[in-house]
């Protein structure tokens, strides 16, 4: 395994770094802003990170041969993750050869397994987690209910590992075979094919559509939605809105599972917070957004990339291979709005509720002063406290974590700390997620000429074809949804299942981070919205109002003035 060194950093003065150990300098840690772009909390970075055990048994079930192991580590208040190689080269052979026996059976029935045993399996903790009686349940059985929610969370994300990797699988099948057959990769028409036209997402989009058809359709919600946005919810009237009242309730509990961001346990969800989902009702209305024009534009131009593919295709053989690996690949398609729902989103924001009614019951106890400290605490700590309450300091320990997440904030993290090698820039296959090798050869290019802050032009990566000209509009949560408008090029650093809502009001997207296959890359195909994504600076040179020029299909964004 080749693994010459490229880079190192190990920590200087404006960004200092504790390391554990040498062997934690050898490795190449990346900062997950496609995750976790904020300041982490501590009992998130305790219990909650994505990374860990379970990634660990992942590269173990699969016997990924590219690693091992990927772990976590909070420096200066971000999270950065490194994925932990293998170096015995006769276990690298030998797992090579397992891998390659068992992925393409997992391709292939992993969409018939997660029907029939994972989906209920995950559905039915989640309503185990939605009914349980927090407010019959004594301290220790609260204790108790949270060791089986860390279970529950635990065993989502070993089936969030085999479902990733089998439509992982199913993918590289594909553009194997795309490849072999066309003799070249036409990277815009497999963008355009591999999107998802029957998942939770466009579901979402629908319902919420719906409520926005009920509102103009009625003189007393649309005055209320025009004259007073701030106080729709105060407004409504049991009686005369019951149909929306009971449209509205059913958004929250089917679709409210979800917060600003997804990867954390501090932000409150849709449905603690309904007003996110008056919010874009209003940008519907703002917009006239028709669901059904959308849905069928997308699902238009599937159809029209996969006749363009066929049509360079003669020979019936190769046209019968190609279209067995397609229809693989396009069931597992929706699997990744899917998993999100049900995972990422789904299983976090009901972690949150359970943590939270904890944070109550310590609160009456009088051993915290506000539910939301139970996330500045870390795991032994809550078992501690809760029987415990004079363990420690609790309060003042609070304060202090409190203090330290807000000086974070003015932190401006590194891309990477660590080693950079051949290997983990080249080889290991995952950090294409983030956007590297490209974020890495950028900062060395922008280095090499002396790049100035305040650029014209922008290098990131291609994540959906089309050139858009409009203005820019910069958002750092959905809480700023409401000052996008209809035509506006977003600019943020990483989008996620909850920014979904504002692809019905943009004409293009552009993310700090992120790599082809990355959330914003992939709704932004859906959708038909030319997207760059891994620019590394986008949200700090492009100031909301400038006009600026993207091109998805090169990569580039400029700014026009």
């Amino acid at each position: 395994m080749e693994n010459k060194v490229l880079a190192t950093f190990f920590g200087d003065e404006k960004f200092p770094v504790e390391w554990e150990s040498e062997e934690e300098k050898e490795l190449h840690w990346f900062y997950d802003d496609l995750h976790c772009p904020h300041p982490i909390s501590p009992l998130y970075a305790d219990i909650g990170g994505w990374w860990g055990d379970t990634c660990e048994y992942m590269y173990r079930r699969f016997g990924a041969p590219f690693g091992k192991g990927w772990i976590g580590k909070v420096v200066n208040g971000y999270v950065y993750t490194a994925v932990v190689p293998r170096n015995d080269e006769t276990e690298i052979a030998r797992l090579g050869k397992y891998y390659g026996q068992v992925m393409s059976i997992y391709a292939e029935n992993f969409l018939d397994w997660w029907k029939e045993r994972y989906l209920p399996e995950i559905k039915n903790n989640c309503k185990y987690l939605d009914e349980f009686s927090y407010e019959k349940a004594s301290i220790p059985e609260l204790l108790i209910h949270m060791e089986d929610a860390l279970d529950i969370q635990e065993r989502h994300f070993k089936i969030h590992w085999i479902l990733n990797l089998a439509q992982f699988q199913a993918f590289m099948e594909f553009r194997q075979v795309y490849e072999e057959v066309l003799g070249e990769v036409d990277e815009d028409n497999i963008g355009k094919i591999l999107v998802s036209i029957d998942d939770r997402n466009w579901d979402s989009l629908k319902m919420l559509w719906e409520m926005k058809e009920l509102v103009i359709k009625s003189d007393r919600l649309s005055k209320i939605f025009k004259e007073e946005p701030l106080k729709v919810l105060a407004m409504l009237d049991s009686e005369k809105d019951r149909e929306f009242i009971e449209k509205l309730e059913s958004f929250k509990q089917e679709f409210g599972n979800k917060a600003i961001y997804t990867h954390e346990y501090i932000f409150p969800t849709w449905r603690e917070d309904p007003t996110h989902i008056i919010e874009n009702i209003q940008g519907y209305i703002e917009t006239d957004y028709n669901f059904y024009e959308a849905y069928n534009s997308c699902k238009e131009e599937m159809n029209k990339a996969i006749e363009k593919m066929f049509s360079k295709v003669k020979d019936e053989k190769s046209k019968e291979k190609l279209e067995k690996a397609l229809n693989l690949a396009l069931k597992m398609a929706p699997l990744t709005p899917d998993h999100h729902f049900y995972i990422d989103q789904g299983t976090y924001a009901r972690m949150r509720m359970v943590f939270k009614e904890i944070g109550k019951a310590l609160t009456k106890a009088g051993t915290l002063e506000d539910p939301e400290d139970i996330f500045m605490l870390k795991y032994g700590e809550i078992r501690a406290i809760a029987v415990d309450p004079q363990d420690f300091d609790v309060k003042s320990l609070v304060k202090e974590r409190r203090q330290s997440m807000e000086d974070a904030k003015k932190i401006t993290p590194r891309e990477w700390i660590g080693t950079v090698s051949e290997w983990s820039l080249y080889q290991e296959p995952y950090k294409s997620l983030w956007g590297w090798p490209e974020k890495f050869e950028s900062t060395k290019e922008a280095a090499a000429t002396q790049e100035e802050e305040f650029v014209k032009v922008l290098k990131g990566l291609p994540a959906s074809p089309g050139v858009v000209e409009g203005t820019a509009r910069f958002v750092t949560s959905p809480a700023e949804f409401n000052k996008i408008q209809k035509g506006d090029i977003l600019i943020c650093k990483m989008t996620n299942p909850a920014w979904v809502v504002s692809f019905t009001k943009i004409s293009g997207l552009v993310t700090d981070t992120g790599g082809a296959l990355s959330h914003p890359a992939v709704v932004s195909r859906e959708f038909g919205l030319p997207c760059v994504v891994g620019t590394s600076k986008a949200t700090r040179v492009i100031k909301s109002g400038m006009k600026v020029r993207v091109d998805g299909n090169k990569g580039m964004v400029e700014i026009l003035d």
